[in-house]
């Protein structure tokens, strides 16, 4: 292999793959790259044979080669999706707990779980249905992509999952093996329940199997080391916000409401139930808050006050208001966030404040009752 080759193999290795968030060479998709008559041709052995985003990795390989691209595919055979599935699981477990075939050993939780991890979970948490929780959760993760940030959204809200359909992820995630790649739209990754049944078709579980379900969506799903990992959680204080706050403790919170003061009194119990499970409550976001009329004119539809006094109750910022647009509710039932259809509009301006706040926030401190010191001699 000449100096040249060298070089742009070098290159192209480096180049991340949209799908798993890693440099070509650190997944074996990368074959071989050659120069000849100034012509690149590039081999791709590509996990399945559905792989998706390969245009957008084509466009990459373009960018890292300086020119045009000729690519070349093939699928991997079994021991090639057996190295690679191992070396994902040992990224999301640490070399401690799983093989090289693997197979975990122990506790299945993923890194960027653990103490140390750079990865703030934040869940987005009501009282009630019909505040717009999911619509919030959707779009900050979008805001939150396009100031930068890698992020994810796990769909914890098992019985009334929206959250592929609101984000346009349309594309079922990839399968290898007893590992779950997920899905992905507007630069964010995705898994819910909504992938694994039919839309009309309802979830009928107890508390157990929810718990096993929240597991395996974290277990057996690789997420990276993701910035943040929003999770949807369920309208209530029910089973999945037990199981959130045991396999999650680091989650954060924050609290959707409307205006309207029915609203604000139950969002507030969901927040004192996350404050009994231990988990920090940093925020309040106020959906509906307002509409504006053609001129100009902001009309109340839903109250107002509600989103800062339960603020003020809780302690806590509010850290946002959203207006009421067309937009947004069409933008959740097309799968185009509003975030992405009117990005200059007055409620992607307010989401994209909304994540800077969040940022600004930091990760919450977390203090656990085995290392406080005791007062006693």
């Amino acid at each position: 292999m000449g100096s040249e080759e060298r070089a742009l193999v070098e290159a192209l290795g480096s180049v991340v793959d949209p799908v798993l968030g890693l440099p070509l060479a650190e997944t074996g998709i990368l074959r071989a790259a050659r120069v000849k008559r100034g012509r690149v041709t590039v081999e791709l052995a590509l996990p399945v044979a559905d792989w998706p985003d390969r245009a957008e990795l084509v466009a990459r390989l373009g960018a890292a080669a300086g020119r045009e691209v000729e690519v070349a595919n093939s699928t991997m055979d079994d021991q090639a999706r057996l190295e690679l599935r191992g070396a994902l699981r040992q990224r999301m477990e640490g070399p401690a707990q799983a093989d090289e075939h693997g197979h975990g050993h122990g506790s299945p939780e993923p890194t960027f779980l653990r103490p140390g991890s750079s990865t703030r979970v934040i869940g987005v948490s009501s009282g009630k249905g019909g505040v717009g929780k999911s619509s919030v959760t959707v779009n900050l993760a979008v805001a939150l992509a396009q100031s930068g940030h890698s992020v994810a959204i796990l769909d914890a809200d098992v019985y009334g999952f929206s959250v592929p359909k609101m984000l346009g992820a349309d594309r079922d995630p990839v399968i290898l093996g007893d590992m779950v790649i997920p899905s992905s739209a507007h630069g964010v990754r995705c898994l819910s329940m909504g992938f694994f049944v039919p839309e009309d078709q309802p979830v009928i579980w107890r508390g157990p199997m929810l718990h096993k379900a929240i597991e395996q969506f974290l277990g057996d799903c690789y997420w990276g080391e993701p910035d943040f990992l929003l999770v949807d959680m369920p309208p209530g204080t029910g089973d999945v916000t037990l199981s959130l706050a045991q396999v999650m403790a680091r989650t954060e919170i924050l609290v959707v409401t409307t205006p309207q003061s029915a609203a604000q009194r139950v969002a507030q119990r969901s927040a004192f139930a996350a404050r009994k499970l231990k988990l920090a409550v940093r925020g309040v976001v106020e959906n509906m808050s307002w509409f504006t009329g053609d001129d100009g004119t902001r009309y109340e539809l839903f109250g107002s006050g509600g989103g800062a006094r339960l603020a003020d109750d809780l302690g806590v910022p509010l850290l946002g208001q959203v207006p009421l647009v067309p937009a947004l509710r069409e933008g959740g039932d097309e799968g185009t966030p509003v975030t992405v259809s009117e990005p200059d509009g007055e409620a992607a301006r307010a989401f994209s404040a909304l994540a800077e706040r969040v940022v600004a926030l930091g990760p919450a401190r977390v203090y656990r009752r085995e290392l406080a010191l005791s007062s006693r001699a």
